[in-house]
């Protein structure tokens, strides 16, 4: 009876994990049907380029939380609208890239700025939070399925999510009729990170996690980053630095893994024609000017805002 009874039980889970992995194949189907490469984060930010800006911040958080293009007009001699941030949380490029194609003649005579991170490229990072969306919808169902179960299921989740919400955008024309976002696109990170909440070292950070550029991320958002050439007045990477408290020359595993992202960025710069700023630190912007390991608080904004803006004009 016994015996009987665990071979009911395993029947019944193994019909149930078919069905389930049956209804999520089936769901990952439509999402990639419907999937659209211009994400609502990026969507709701669009609406900044009715302004027809001649600088335009774009790409990660980094940025989001950074530059402020209030701030950049000014440096720059402009009045306000002429500079803008329309970077978002875990921004990518083949995002940005689409956006261009859509509206071309609001990118043409400007000069993009876009903030790239390791997480972009490291085919090892697939977390939810951070994977890349386009990349994700390239893949296929089979190759969806087989690289993120069963441990990341939840990146599987956020990409079913993610483009229902990107074709709702799109049906919604939220890149036209959104209201403006507030501080033209800047968003300010007000707390700090406690202590005990920095990481020790930065090469096991999980932006480094299983190091390998030789993936479909690197190749797609490369690709993606070669395509704005030909879509801007001129196309500037930026590779920005992390907090001063971690030391480069203490840390060989951190220094090799950023140094490689950072020539992968470069050499393809050189082969398509945009600029490449490779900041490790940047005079003036100490320890108590960043929230957490990776971004400035309020107070670094002027800070790092003058700097990439004064490295723009040279």
């Amino acid at each position: 009876m016994q015996v009987a009874s665990a071979r009911w039980i395993a029947a019944a889970l193994a019909l149930t994990a078919a069905v389930w992995l049956a209804a999520l194949a089936g769901l990952l189907a439509i999402a990639n049907r419907v999937h659209d490469d211009v994400p609502y984060l990026l969507a709701v930010k669009l609406p900044l380029l009715q302004s027809r800006p001649e600088l335009i911040f774009a790409g990660e958080s980094r940025t989001l939380y950074q530059l402020d293009a209030s701030l950049a007009a000014q440096l720059i001699g402009k009045p306000q609208g002429a500079a803008v941030n329309i970077a978002y949380d875990a921004g990518e490029p083949l995002a940005l890239a689409a956006a261009m194609h859509r509206q071309p003649e609001r990118f043409l005579k400007a000069h993009v700025v876009v903030s790239v991170a390791p997480f972009l490229f490291n085919e090892g990072v697939r977390s939810a939070a951070v994977y890349p969306q386009d990349v994700a919808a390239r893949l296929g169902v089979v190759d969806q399925m087989s690289s993120f179960l069963p441990l990341r299921v939840g990146t599987l989740i956020r990409f079913i999510r993610e483009a229902f919400g990107a074709r709702l955008a799109a049906d919604q024309h939220v890149a036209d009729l959104a209201p403006l976002p507030a501080a033209l696109g800047l968003k300010i990170i007000d707390r700090t990170q406690p202590d005990d909440h920095w990481p020790a070292e930065i090469g096991s950070h999980a932006h480094y996690a299983n190091w390998n550029l030789s993936g479909p991320k690197a190749r797609f958002e490369i690709g993606a980053l070669c395509n704005m050439v030909a879509l801007t007045r001129k196309l500037t990477v930026v590779v920005p630095p992390w907090a001063p408290r971690y030391d480069r020359a203490r840390d060989p595993s951190w220094r090799d893994k950023d140094d490689q992202y950072a020539a992968l960025v470069a050499d393809a710069g050189r082969r398509c024609g945009f600029d490449v700023l490779n900041i490790q630190s940047i005079p003036g912007l100490d320890q108590g000017n960043y929230a957490d390991e990776m971004h400035v608080n309020a107070s670094g904004v002027p800070i790092y805002t003058r700097y990439i803006v004064s490295r723009l004009k040279r």
